[in-house]
């Protein structure tokens, strides 16, 4: 095998599939980059979970593959001088790297034991802008489950109907919903689960632009295809959650509230909140204000807030992390907070159209003066 490819081609496809490359397995080969000259370069990380390929413009004068150590392999090009790198292995997968005047000698193995890619058939694929697919990504998978004994909320769901796509996200706490719309009816419907792993890689290479994203659904795997780049993940198998059944609809009580200022309120009282040192905050909703406060060991905080509409002197109590981490994934300006009682959930939904989403946060029982 020999070819020739930029340096900063080369590191790029290196960074990237790298992070899939299998830390310690009993299996070698899936320790080490999956590495194939053809028509051009491609590189391949693969963990048994997840599995990213990459492809570069290469001028490849001998074909074939090998599997080359990956922290070696990696730390040697990214030391290379910038321009060109030839890479020349022999048939008994000796390697030999060149640029400019360094040169190294290292040893590659057999693409033999290298296990094949999960194959996810012949399926249509689903398109939309990569920007779109980022944010329906960023805007829910913080929201994931943690705990294993549900594997399947480990993961973000996604429910693709004719005319839209929604990523859901909960962990028995929270719920978070972002969703799209396609500009023309695909007439698909899909819903899968993909681990939150597998989803922040792709996140990683997702692009903010309008450059589409392909997904494609097998089996028990999804292909995500962007440019030069796919990734493959797992799917997971279980009942998830029916968020539409314990998402309160018709909440008596609606207020509107602008997210900077909120969240900035909900942050300064959370400054005497911890890890170690947990209190819910206290929010009483009145005629145009929120009153928040919080005490713990480490302190006590009060801020106020203004809000449109009259809350009706609801008091609850929230775990600020939630509600920070809701605020924060919210895509516009204003928000819409929806409530019921002190024993129910808020829902943060849109004022307007312009964008489709919803998080809730579980209230947490608070003491009484």
């Amino acid at each position: 095998m020999r070819f020739t490819c930029e340096k900063s081609n080369l590191m790029t496809g290196l960074n990237i599939t790298g992070r899939t490359v299998a830390q310690k397995s009993s299996l070698s080969a899936i320790e080490g980059i999956l590495c194939r000259a053809g028509d051009g370069l491609s590189l391949t990380g693969y963990n048994m979970e997840t599995a990213i390929t990459y492809c570069i413009d290469a001028d490849v004068s001998e074909v074939g593959q090998c599997v080359l150590p990956a922290k070696l392999f990696g730390d040697i090009i990214r030391r290379l001088p910038e321009g060109e790198v030839t890479v020349v292995v022999s048939d008994t997968y000796k390697v030999s790297i060149r640029s400019g005047y360094a040169s190294f000698n290292i040893s590659a193995e057999s693409a033999d034991d290298y296990p094949e890619l999960p194959d996810v058939g012949d399926g249509k694929s689903i398109r939309m802008p990569q920007v779109a697919m980022k944010e329906l990504i960023g805007g829910t998978i913080f929201a994931v489950s943690e705990n294993q004994g549900r594997p399947i909320h480990t993961g973000v769901k996604f429910e693709v109907e004719s005319d839209r796509v929604s990523a859901i996200a909960v962990d028995g706490f929270r719920l978070a919903r972002r969703t799209w719309h396609f500009p023309e009816p695909t007439n698909r419907n899909l819903a899968f689960v993909v681990p939150a792993q597998g989803l922040k890689e792709v996140e990683k290479i997702l692009q903010d632009g309008e450059e589409n994203v392909a997904f494609t659904q097998g089996k028990k795997h999804i292909l995500f295809q962007m440019g030069c780049c796919t990734v493959i993940c797992r799917l997971l198998d279980g009942d998830f959650l029916d968020w539409r059944k314990v998402v309160p609809m018709d909440s008596p009580i609606k207020l509107v509230a602008n997210v900077y200022d909120l969240a900035s309120s909900i942050e300064r009282v959370g400054l005497v909140v911890s890890e170690k040192y947990q209190s819910p905050v206290r929010c009483v909703f009145t005629n145009n204000e929120l009153q928040l406060k919080t005490n713990t060991i480490i302190g006590a905080a009060e801020d106020r807030c203004s809000i449109a509409g009259d809350g009706k002197d609801l008091e609850i109590g929230f775990k600020v992390k939630y509600l920070s981490d809701a605020l924060r994934a919210v895509p516009s300006e204003e928000v819409c907070l929806e409530l019921t009682n002190s024993l129910s959930p808020i829902v943060l939904t849109p004022v307007d159209d312009k964008k489709d989403f919803a998080y809730m946060v579980l209230p947490v029982r608070i003491k009484t003066n």
